[in-house]
């Protein structure tokens, strides 16, 4: 298997790693630091990644798993980082992970107001214009344009029937998680070693320490890469952050009518902050997404949403459906922290709102270790390359990025992935690995929800599941309903007793 994170592989990396000296430590196994080691291993550097945790154990499994072009950016007048969104949405759909990225219609009602809807509007025909400029852009979505009321039932049917709206396009992640995963799992082929459960204890020098399960390990680095996102300044606490939790809400997707469209509603009072009410394809709807500040520093437990974003997300919503959402058509919920970058400019006191903060990153500097930190998921690649342009820099070599051009494990062309011999929805989160993955075993790991026992096996022989909490809350998303997770623990235990 092409980039195995098998349990036999991480015994090999952690006998070759203790007290080697290799070109790029990497602290982080989010969607960055996988980034950055898959950036930093294919031009040849020697790497190691470092999670204390798991792949995509924080930030990057919370967000909206939306691969966007940017349109809140235009309305910022942030041009530049609209254009970047938008030619990394055309190298993910396109090259990166076809099978991982779709398209999705973005609906935005009448029945929000007439005003509404033309504002969405018009910001869909400049997110076109934006597309259009960069390379792969043009062909990769459907161009905006109105619907008649028509349309809007069939779209989204639990919106107040009679009116129609207008319909942008973006794109959309089967599982963010399964997109940090196969960054890793491509690095791995590339000769990266990716050890997760090791926490970095400190960096002395070129000396790096960590606790990997309770052993010391040392390693020497002649860079490292700070990718620890909202946690990044346990490792370098000079740079200023100002954390925000996004939050979600999970319900079933036959409460909205089964929607084939993503409802698009702006929170009250702002022009560019919206509402989402995202269709999975798992039967779940996801309802997100908020913007709160976070005071004091960022806890190791995952975040938890307040009583007032749920209020606040279901108002919203409320305001364009035939018949209210309540509390009690909640099956789950989700929170997670934003690391976002304080500007050198601003002041010593709060500033302004997280929501207005720009979603650019920050690369500084401090001794061996480089800190990246802030950008979105979008631009991972993007913020990838360019750190490791400035190791590469500091290393005193010439390689240049080849990850614009590098497919993930798992991707091939769009006619190669439609001929696979394997169930759809396998296809549209393993790709070319599916027939392989559907090959494990058929049996569902919770009768009423897709998942499969292989895809638990496949999980543990393959991806580095090590524990429960990986095989339901990350390899699969099961633990987003949390009555599903219950039920579904008995059979992830099984399966680590079986393979391992």
């Amino acid at each position: 298997m092409i980039g195995s994170l098998s349990p036999e592989q991480r015994e090999r990396d952690l006998e070759q790693v203790a007290g080697s000296l290799v070109d790029v430590v990497v602290v982080g196994g989010g969607v960055t630091g996988t980034g950055v080691a898959l950036d930093a291993a294919a031009r040849g550097l020697s790497v190691v990644l470092l999670e204390r945790a798991d792949l995509a154990a924080g930030t990057s499994r919370w967000s909206s798993k939306l691969v966007h072009g940017g349109l809140r950016y235009l309305a910022h007048g942030e041009i530049g980082l609209a254009r970047e969104s938008a030619r990394e949405r055309a190298v993910l759909m396109g090259t990166t992970a076809p099978h991982l990225v779709g398209r999705l219609p973005f609906l935005v009602p009448d029945a929000a107001g007439r005003d509404v809807s033309a504002l969405g509007g018009l910001g869909g025909h400049l997110g076109d214009l934006v597309r259009f400029s960069v390379a792969g852009g043009r062909g990769s979505l459907p161009p905006t344009r109105r619907v008649g009321a028509d349309d809007v039932g069939r779209l989204v049917p639990a919106v107040r029937p009679g009116r129609g709206g207008v319909v942008f396009w973006d794109g959309q992640l089967s599982d963010d998680a399964r997109l940090v995963v196969a960054l890793a799992r491509t690095a791995a082929a590339y000769g990266a070693r990716v050890l997760t459960g090791a926490t970095v204890t400190g960096v002395d020098g070129a000396d790096v320490h960590a606790d990997v399960d309770g052993e010391a390990l040392t390693l020497r680095a002649r860079t490292v890469v700070n990718a620890a996102g909202v946690w990044a300044q346990r490792l370098a606490p000079g740079i200023r952050l100002v954390p925000s939790r996004g939050s979600h809400l999970v319900l079933r997707a036959d409460r909205l009518g089964s929607p084939s469209a993503a409802l698009t509603v702006p929170l009250p009072g702002s022009r560019s902050r919206y509402v989402f009410a995202l269709p999975q394809a798992d039967g779940l709807v996801y309802l997100g997404i908020t913007d709160e500040p976070v005071e004091g520093p960022v806890p190791d437990d995952d975040p938890q949403p307040s009583d007032a974003e749920v209020r606040q997300l279901l108002d919203t919503v409320n305001q364009v459906l035939a018949e209210s959402l309540t509390r009690e058509d909640l099956v789950g919920t989700y929170a997670g922290y934003r690391p976002l970058v304080l500007p050198e400019a601003a002041g010593s006191g709060p500033g302004d709102a997280t929501a207005d903060l720009s979603r650019k990153h920050l690369l500084t500097w401090d001794g061996p270790v480089l800190t990246v930190v802030g950008g979105k998921l979008t631009t991972y690649r993007a913020m990838a390359e360019e750190t490791v342009d400035a190791v590469v820099a500091r290393l005193g070599g010439t390689a240049r990025s080849t990850t614009a051009r590098l497919p993930l494990v798992g991707a091939a062309p769009r006619p190669v992935l439609d001929g696979l011999t394997a169930p759809a929805r396998l296809v549209a989160r393993y790709g070319t690995d599916a027939p392989e993955v559907a090959a494990l075993g058929p049996d569902l790991v919770v009768a009423g929800r897709p998942e499969t026992v292989g895809e638990l096996r496949f999980a543990v022989r393959h991806e580095g599941a090590r524990t429960v909490s990986d095989l339901l809350d990350r390899r699969t998303r099961v633990g987003l309903v949390s009555a599903d997770r219950a039920r579904a623990v008995p059979v992830a235990e099984q399966v680590l007793a079986d393979e391992t």
